[in-house]
C-alpha cells in the first residue's frame, strides 16, 4: 500500500508540479529511505510525530549533513501533506515537525593582498575588466554577464544592474575599474566592427570573439584559474564576498553595503560583520601571540 501511495504522489508531482526526473528520483529515494527505516510499518496511521525525531537522529548519527536532512524531511512532509489532503490517513503526523537548524557558513573571502596579487597576473584586457568590475562593484555573476551598454554611465561613474526579484540598483564604479572598462570597451568595439561573428547588434558589455555575450561558465572558469595562481579555490561569489568584507573592514556603513549588494534584508549583510570580527581576531593574535 505504501509503495503504491508513493508512486501516486510522484505521479502527482510530475503532472501538477512539472518536476524533473532527477528531482522526482530524489523524492523517491528520500521516501523509500524513510519507510525502509521503519520496516514493520504497514499502515501510514502507524507513523507518529516522534518517529520523525527518531529518524532525524538516525540520519545525524550517520553523518548526514543538516542541509541533506532538511531536504529529506521536506520530501517526507510533502508526501504526508498530500496523503492527508486526500484523506488516506486520519491526521498528518508530519504537520508540526521542524527541520534541524542549519549552521550559517561564513562566506569565503580573500584578502586585499591576494586581490592585488591576482591583478598582477597576466590577464587579457577583457579578463582585467571583468575582475576589476567584480571586485569594485560586488556584482553577482548573473548581473555581470547581463550588463548592457545602456546600463553603464562612466561619465557619472555608475552602473545600473538588475538583481534578484528584478530589483534595480545603481552601483558606483571606482577609478581602476573604470579605466579597465574603458580599455576593454575599445577592444569590444573593434571586435564588433571586424565582423568575426554574425551578431553585430549585441547589447551586452562583455562579449566573446564571436561578438556574443559571455557565459556564466566562462566567468567561473576564469575566476577559478585566478584562484589557482594563489593556491585557493575561489568563485565569482568569493570576489563579491571579499568586496563586502573589505568595505566593512574599512569603516563602510552596513546599510550602504546592503544597498550596494542588493540585499533585500540587512540581516543577510550582517553576516559579513562576523567575517570582519573573525579576521580582526586572527590579526590580533598574529601580532600579540
Amino acid at each position: 500500500m505504501i509503495v503504491q501511495l508513493i508512486s501516486e504522489y510522484l505521479n502527482w508531482l510530475e503532472i501538477e508540479r512539472g518536476l524533473s526526473k532527477n528531482t522526482l528520483e530524489a523524492y523517491k529515494n528520500d521516501l523509500i529511505g524513510f519507510f525502509d527505516y521503519f520496516q514493520n510499518v504497514e499502515n501510514l496511521d502507524e507513523i507518529k510525530r516522534n518517529n520523525f525525531s527518531e529518524y532525524t537522529m538516525f540520519l545525524a548519527s550517520n553523518n548526514i549533513s543538516s542541509s541533506s536532512i532538511t531536504r529529506k524531511l521536506a520530501s517526507i512532509k510533502g508526501f504526508f501533506k498530500y496523503i492527508s489532503a486526500n484523506r488516506e490517513i486520519k491526521s498528518n503526523p508530519a504537520l508540526s515537525i521542524t527541520s534541524p537548524k542549519i549552521p550559517k557558513r561564513l562566506p569565503k573571502v580573500i584578502s586585499s593582498d591576494e586581490i592585488k596579487t591576482i591583478l598582477k597576473n597576466n590577464m587579457t584586457i577583457k579578463e582585467k575588466a571583468v575582475f576589476e568590475l567584480l571586485y569594485a562593484t560586488g556584482l553577482r555573476v548573473s548581473e555581470l554577464v547581463n550588463l548592457e551598454v545602456k546600463n553603464i554611465d562612466l561619465k557619472n561613474n555608475l552602473i545600473k544592474t538588475t538583481g534578484k526579484g528584478s530589483k534595480e540598483r545603481f552601483v558606483p564604479v571606482g577609478k581602476k575599474a573604470k579605466a579597465a572598462l574603458n580599455e576593454y570597451l575599445k577592444q569590444r568595439e573593434l571586435i564588433l566592427k571586424t565582423g568575426f561573428g554574425s551578431n553585430h547588434k549585441e547589447n551586452s558589455i562583455f562579449i566573446n570573439d564571436n561578438g556574443k555575450k559571455i557565459t556564466r561558465q566562462w566567468v567561473y572558469n576564469f575566476i577559478k584559474k585566478q584562484g589557482e595562481l594563489i593556491h585557493k579555490h575561489i568563485s565569482p561569489h568569493t570576489i563579491r564576498h571579499s568586496f563586502a568584507t573589505h568595505l566593512l573592514e574599512n569603516g563602510a556603513d552596513l546599510r550602504a553595503v546592503q544597498e550596494l549588494l542588493g540585499h533585500s534584508s540587512v540581516v543577510t549583510t550582517q553576516l559579513y560583520t562576523h567575517i570582519s570580527k573573525k579576521r580582526l581576531k586572527e590579526i590580533y593574535f598574529q601580532i600579540n601571540g
